[in-house]
């Protein structure tokens, strides 16, 4: 809104005591340290309201894993209201209402991702608690298959229209990995949707299965999204992407805005979700984040960037797909399924080693920073 007001009426701020707006379409950067300040603000003002009418309506979370140790662990959180993505969601789309550029195509594809995403996590999270009211002990949502579907509906979608509205730059279709300066290859129709599908689904379900510790998966997504700023405007800006030796898509750089809105409302969040946390984001929250910056990260073609950036939400996932795998390949094989971690996802599994939960989610917040740390640092050694 505001990207669209100061651009169409540019000729009149030029003249006039509020020709400062017109940072909100001149400057990248402003638009995105902007998003960062308003969807904090969103957060932190809606924050309290939100958790008192989650409490009212009984939309409270009722934890129980397959082993009395992890019960009695989160036995305190029983009755903490969740859904808490609700206001994620909300700050990250009245962000790129107001300060991005409407009528960009990727602009428009982010919020679908976020409205998709974010309605089938509600959904899920809704169905888990009105299962839990009506069966004492049942967590039963949407099936893995149907949000699975869900996910990969979207996913193709997405990729089938950034396909089509991109491809002729040849910028748009690389595959790059860090330090090198070029694309390793260029993808053809099918490869990009097929990795981009890829990409967007693994995200989601990565973070959706990091957030099981009070401001384990808000924490590390903060770090993400921070990244993606830098990494956003790089791709975007023609004398940095010249200067850095990256490749440069004018129309990217407006995915600042939306990693911007999503470090300011995690920011915000972690107010109220540091433990002990007070609101957890659900599904709602969780889907929604992984697949937006999934998203990001395929229209900035810096896919390889997420897998380091992100490598906790990585570890995460690879540690349910082993400890599943494992378990029924030793069952086929040896009559009894055996584990490789003590409980998965990895958090849990550290929790059992006797790690408290404040201790498991800084230290992944500290191993977190240090990835950060080193894939920025791949900018400039490039």
């Amino acid at each position: 809104m505001l990207y669209w007001l100061t651009s169409h009426f540019q000729s009149f701020l030029e003249n006039s005591p509020f020709s400062f707006l017109r940072v909100f379409h001149k400057f990248l950067t402003f638009q995105a340290i902007a998003a960062v300040i308003f969807s904090f603000l969103t957060v932190m003002s809606a924050g309290p309201w939100m958790i008192g009418w989650l409490r009212r309506q009984k939309i409270g979370d009722h934890p129980n894993f397959d082993e009395a140790q992890m019960n009695e662990l989160m036995t305190g959180k029983r009755g903490t209201p969740t859904m808490g993505g609700l206001l994620i969601l909300t700050a990250i789309a009245s962000a790129g209402l107001i300060l991005a550029d409407l009528s960009n195509f990727y602009v428009i594809m982010a919020l679908v991702t976020l409205v998709w995403l974010g309605a089938v996590g509600a959904v899920d999270d809704w169905l888990k608690l009105t299962a839990a009211r009506r069966e004492k002990g049942s967590r039963q949502g949407l099936t893995g298959l149907e949000k699975l579907l869900f996910q990969i509906g979207l996913a193709l979608v997405l990729c089938y229209f950034t396909w089509n509205y991109g491809h002729q730059v040849p910028a748009a279709r690389g595959f790059y990995v860090p330090f090198l300066q070029t694309a390793v290859w260029e993808w053809n129709f099918y490869g990009y949707v097929l990795f981009g599908t890829l990409v967007i689904v693994g995200a989601s379900n990565a973070v959706n299965l990091t957030d099981g510790l009070d401001g384990l998966a808000a924490g590390c997504m903060t770090l993400t999204a921070c990244s993606f700023i830098v990494l956003s405007i790089i791709v975007g800006d023609i004398g940095l992407s010249s200067t850095l030796l990256f490749h440069h898509l004018p129309a990217a750089g407006q995915m600042a805005v939306f990693a911007g809105a999503i470090l300011g409302a995690c920011l915000g969040f972690l107010w109220f979700n540091c433990n002990p946390a007070r609101v957890f984001m659900g599904d709602t929250g969780s889907l929604a984040l992984g697949g937006l910056i999934g998203y990001i990260a395929i229209v900035i073609r810096q896919e390889v960037m997420l897998l380091i950036i992100g490598g906790i939400f990585a570890a995460e996932a690879l540690s349910v797909m082993l400890q599943v795998g494992y378990f029924k390949y030793t069952r086929k094989r040896y009559g009894e399924g055996r584990r490789i971690f003590l409980m998965s996802p990895l958090h849990h599994h550290f929790q059992k080693k006797g790690w408290t939960e404040t201790q498991v989610v800084v230290r992944f917040w500290i191993i977190s920073a240090m990835l950060t740390t080193l894939a920025l640092a791949t900018i400039k050694l490039r």
